[in-house]
C-alpha cells in the first residue's frame, strides 16, 4: 500500500513538474515577442518578400511580428493558406485566385481593398517612339500564356488600336477581337523568350521581371500597363477570417508611405503601388 501510494505521489509530481514546464515555455516565447501578435504569411521572394522585409519595423509599430514564409512556386502559397499553416499570402491577383478557388474548390478571399501593387505588363519597341504610330499591318508579339496574352489585348483595346468583343472577358484571345482597323498581326511567343527577339516585331509585350533580367529599362517602354488593372497584387485569407483586425493592419502597413516609397525607390518602374 505504501508502494502504491508513493508511487501516485511522484507521478503527480511528475505531471506538476511538466505543465510548470510548459508554462514556463510559453513565458520565455511570449517574453520573446512581447506584445507582439504573430503573423505568418506566405509569399514569392521578389518583390512581394522583398517589401514585407524591408517593412519589418513598420509592422513592429502595428503590434505585428511577420513571419515571412517565401515560395518558389504559385500553387503551395494557396494551398497552405487553405491548410491553416499560412495566415496571410501576398503574391497573386484576383483573377488567378478565382481561378484557383473553382479549379482546386478552396475557399480563399481577398482582403478588402488589399490591392498593393502591379508588375504591368510593358510595350516595347524598337523601331517606333509612340504606340499610335503602328503602322497598317504592324507586327505585334504577345505572350502565348492565356493570362499575359489577354492582358496584351486588354492594353490594345483600352488603347483603340482593336476592339474586343468583351473588354471585361480576362481570358480573351485573338477569337475575340471583333474590330482590327490597322490589321494589327499578332505572334504568340513564349514570355520568357521575347526580350531576345522584340526587335523583330513592332511591338512586343514583356513581364518586367523578364524585361530587366535581359537588360531592358521599363522607364523605355512605350507602353504600361494602367494602374487600374485587374491584375493588382492582393492580400490573401481564408473565407471567414477576411475581417480580422490584425490582418487588415498588416494591409495598412503594406499601404503606406514608407511603402510606396520602398517601391518606387527600388523598383524603378517595374512595380507600380495601386494605393
Amino acid at each position: 500500500m505504501k508502494k502504491t501510494k508513493i508511487l501516485f505521489t511522484l507521478i503527480g509530481l511528475i505531471a506538476v513538474l511538466t505543465a510548470c514546464g510548459k508554462d514556463n515555455k510559453q513565458e520565455v516565447k511570449e517574453a520573446k515577442s512581447g506584445e507582439l501578435t504573430k503573423v505568418t504569411i506566405g509569399a514569392s521572394e521578389t518583390p512581394h518578400g522583398e517589401l514585407i522585409k524591408a517593412l519589418e519595423p513598420e509592422f513592429k509599430k502595428e503590434g505585428i511580428d511577420l513571419d515571412l514564409v517565401v515560395f518558389s512556386d504559385y500553387v503551395q502559397p494557396n494551398l497552405q493558406l487553405e491548410s491553416g499553416d499560412l495566415d496571410l499570402n501576398f503574391y497573386q491577383h484576383q483573377p488567378y485566385l478565382d481561378s484557383f478557388n473553382k479549379d482546386r474548390k478552396t475557399n480563399i478571399v481577398s482582403l478588402e481593398n488589399s490591392k498593393i501593387f502591379i508588375t504591368p505588363l510593358l510595350g516595347f519597341s524598337s523601331k517606333i517612339k509612340d504606340i499610335k504610330d503602328l503602322e497598317d499591318g504592324a507586327e505585334i508579339i504577345i505572350p502565348n500564356d492565356p493570362t499575359n496574352g489577354a492582358r496584351a489585348l486588354l492594353i490594345l483595346d483600352k488603347e483603340g488600336l482593336i476592339k474586343l468583343k468583351d473588354r471585361n472577358n480576362l481570358n480573351s484571345t485573338e477569337v475575340d477581337i471583333v474590330e482590327n482597323p490597322k490589321n494589327l498581326k499578332f505572334t504568340a511567343v513564349d514570355a520568357q523568350n521575347i526580350p531576345r527577339v522584340y526587335q523583330d516585331a513592332d511591338l512586343a509585350f514583356i513581364n518586367p521581371n523578364f524585361a530587366i533580367s535581359n537588360g531592358l529599362d521599363p522607364k523605355d517602354a512605350i507602353i504600361t500597363e494602367a494602374k487600374d488593372s485587374p491584375y493588382a497584387n492582393i492580400v490573401a485569407a481564408r473565407s471567414g477570417e477576411e475581417n480580422n483586425e490584425v490582418y487588415k493592419k498588416v494591409v495598412k502597413v503594406l499601404q503606406s508611405e514608407a511603402s510606396r516609397k520602398y517601391i518606387e525607390d527600388t523598383f524603378k518602374g517595374a512595380v507600380l503601388p495601386t494605393f
